[in-house]
């Protein structure tokens, strides 16, 4: 009976690996065409790992919480003569056909020879560590800043940056952290209860990491809410609070693009088109799906893809095209009951606008020359401060703050 591979596909252009989460079937069952057998997790979504034709699972070499890279043999599945000539689906036996074929054909450049792979040639499991490593450790004492080639190597070694050694206390010239401390503090931590870090953790991480390299600042306006929840209150589907900001953010960046600007060298990168990521907290982490010509839609034609876009992210099904592409992030931490934050941009942004909770706050009113209760709450701007000064900051702030009070414009 001819054999087909359970390959790990390709889940995305930047995607090089993925972690088995769940399988959905044992060896002996049978399964349909591009039925899901196997959950795998890369940093950005939970995916599905697909059969290409109708067979019989005879074999299955992905574990639960596993990592493999991408063209992994996961499993074995066995088909039909009838199954594979109605699919044209590959077999293991049909590659290794072509690939006899092709080594006897001496007349053909080696050049053009497609050498296929059989069951022996496929990665064996496990496969990969997680590409992004990092040791969660206390901080709090600071090394001297040099580091040793044979210390940096044994860093690049275990994947560690020198954000993970900083605890580390060095007994090195002028307190430099030496191998050996290093090795004395791993040995330390051995004994502390430990998990291993998610690839959404993993992933979170790294990106932090790359956008603190960058000077970043953040300037802060408090904004009055009351009428966009008057607004909101009368809309069918109510759009959320995030999508207003989302939506005047837009506005705002289209008047002054060059503040979305992104520095490469001696050039500011200006958006072609403003597509901007929303923060959705999912188990584990953040993810960001990006809400495409946000300036260009008005607020009751975007209330459908946000909401779709949010629950796919909340759910972990978000593809590569949902979170590509954005140029600024819109994060709501007011959700959790904060009135304050300094949110981070993601490395290939400038900037992220966060809100605070509303606080019924007494505010003065010029109109009536009293002061009148109002729900107010902060508004917060981290950006590149090399493509962004404090003013400009400052006015894209007010502008975002301005259009607010006008929701119906929105």
């Amino acid at each position: 009976m001819p054999t087909v591979p359970i390959l790990m596909p390709q889940l995305g252009e930047s995607i090089a690996e993925a972690t088995v989460v769940r399988l959905h079937f044992a060896v002996g069952d049978t399964v349909r065409a591009d039925q899901e057998v196997i959950e795998v997790e890369t940093n950005k979504a939970v995916m599905g790992v697909t059969t290409l034709c109708d067979g019989i699972i005879s074999e299955l070499r992905a574990v639960e919480g596993v990592s493999y890279s991408v063209g992994t043999l996961l499993g074995l599945l066995d088909v039909t003569d009838e199954e594979v000539a109605r699919t044209g689906v590959d077999t293991l036996e049909s590659q290794d056909a072509k690939r006899t074929a092709a080594s006897q054909d001496t007349n053909q450049p080696e050049a053009n020879l497609h050498f296929a792979l059989d069951d022996d040639d496929y990665e064996e499991a496990p496969l990969v560590v997680p590409s992004v490593k990092g040791l969660p450790v206390p901080t709090g004492v600071m090394g001297a800043h040099y580091i040793s080639p044979r210390m940096r190597a044994r860093m690049d070694d275990m994947g560690l940056r020198e954000a993970d050694i900083s605890a580390v206390v060095g007994t090195g010239a002028g307190g430099r952290v030496t191998v050996e401390d290093l090795e004395r503090f791993l040995d330390y931590l051995e004994a502390w209860p430990s998990t291993n870090a998610s690839p959404m953790r993993l992933a979170v991480a790294d990106a932090m990491r790359r956008s603190w390299t960058r000077p970043l600042a953040t300037v802060g306006l408090p904004v009055l809410l009351d009428r966009v929840l008057d607004h909101r209150r009368v809309q069918s589907p109510k759009p959320g609070l995030t999508l207003y900001l989302l939506r005047a953010f837009a506005i705002a960046l289209a008047e002054q693009p060059t503040t979305a600007g992104y520095l490469i060298g001696e050039k500011v990168v200006h958006p072609r088109s403003f597509d901007i990521g929303v923060a959705v907290q999912v188990e584990d982490g953040v993810v960001v799906p990006v809400v495409r010509r946000v300036d260009q839609l008005k607020l009751s034609e975007l209330v459908a893809a946000y909401d779709d876009l949010v629950s796919r992210a909340r759910r972990r099904r978000l593809t590569e095209a949902d979170t590509s592409g954005g140029i600024a992030t819109v994060t709501n931490f007011g959700t959790f009951g904060l009135t304050m934050g300094t949110p981070i941009p993601l490395p290939n942004e400038t900037l992220i606008l966060g809100i605070g909770a509303g606080v019924k706050k007494p505010v003065w009113s010029a109109q009536v020359e009293a002061f009148l209760p109002a729900t107010q709450a902060d508004l917060l701007l981290t950006f590149d401060h090399r493509v962004v000064d404090g003013g400009g900051a400052g006015f894209l702030l007010k502008r975002v703050s301005e259009l607010l009070q006008k929701p119906e414009t929105l």
